[in-house]
């Protein structure tokens, strides 16, 4: 008696139906992206007021947005997709000049240790007046 089904074609069933199921049980490798200029505590703290466009753009990077209309701030924000949750993590720092020169900072930022900023939104980052 001839078995009802043959070896190569119950290999080929089970081949087929283990690669369809293999697109459904594993995602596909995702990268982390990163975007932006990414602005830390330390890199905040080598700001003094007073400071001239140049000495700040040395000290932060060059701004990622430069607005047109408002050419006294520079905005350095910065954006972070995780490749395996998905969470989207953004980050804003805004640098204010008055005549040329550095006035104040503000943004949301993690504080030194790593943790969040507790109220997130708008951080004002107070830097001390220059002395004439």
């Amino acid at each position: 008696m001839r078995p009802a089904f043959s070896f190569p074609s119950v290999f080929a069933a089970i081949a087929f139906a283990f690669a369809l199921s293999a697109c459904s049980f594993f995602a596909p490798y995702s990268i982390d992206i990163r975007q932006g200029n990414h602005v830390d505590d330390s890199m905040l703290a080598q700001l003094k007021p007073g400071m001239t466009r140049e000495q700040v753009r040395f000290a932060l990077g060059s701004p990622l947005v430069v607005d047109v209309f408002h050419s006294d701030r520079w905005d350095y924000i910065y954006r972070f997709k995780s490749g395996k949750s998905g969470k989207v993590e953004q980050r804003t720092v805004s640098v204010f000049f008055v005549n040329d020169k550095l006035d104040r900072v503000e943004g949301d930022i993690a504080s030194a240790d790593g943790k969040e900023v507790a109220e997130p939104g708008v951080r004002v980052i107070e830097v001390p007046k220059a002395k004439d």
